[in-house]
């Protein structure tokens, strides 16, 4: 399996050359290694690369290497990206909803904000912040939504679990 390099070092080069998020069965399948080891291969990769430019993104069992937060200006200088496009407001309160209920439907979205929120999720599926998750239950079977990679990206979270703590009402 390793032939000199580290399972880490592997690892690393497959999400480097991976153009998508490679999910945790993918790597193992790839590197012939169980996905326990390929686990403890990321744990070990993601505390190295706190100190470095780069970044492990993880959603689920599927994980990403990404620019650090920090260097995001400096990015998007280089790349002559210019400003970052800004989210209105109602895009900034249904992103929130999606991200902390999610998967969350079109009407559930609405109970909560009070309004329809159809052009708001174009905007934010085109943006690529969202995603089609599935079908709820519910009666028209309504679309889910959840937050994508682009989204932890766009807000420089390494996992959805970095979203700071929900306040509630009662607090």
């Amino acid at each position: 399996m390793t032939e000199g390099l580290h399972l880490a070092a592997l690892v690393e080069a497959l999400l480097f050359v991976s153009d998508e998020p490679a999910s945790v069965g993918q790597l193992a399948g790839a590197l012939d290694a169980s996905p326990a080891q390929v686990e403890e291969a990321l744990a070990e990769l993601e505390a190295v690369l706190q100190e470095r430019g780069l970044r492990l993104q993880r959603m689920g069992d599927r994980c990403q290497l990404v620019t650090a937060p920090e260097a995001a200006p400096y990015v998007e200088r280089f790349l002559g990206l210019g400003e970052r496009r800004r989210l209105s407001q109602a895009a900034l309160e249904t992103l929130a909803i999606i991200a902390y209920r999610h998967p969350i439907s079109r009407p559930a979205i609405e109970a909560i904000r009070g309004v329809n929120c159809d052009s708001v999720l174009r905007t934010l599926l085109a943006a690529g912040l969202i995603e089609e998750a599935g079908r709820a239950s519910a009666p028209g079977r309504p679309i889910l939504y959840a937050p994508t990679f682009a989204f932890l990206q766009y807000f420089g979270l390494q996992r959805p679990e970095d979203l700071p703590p929900l306040e509630t009402e009662s607090e």
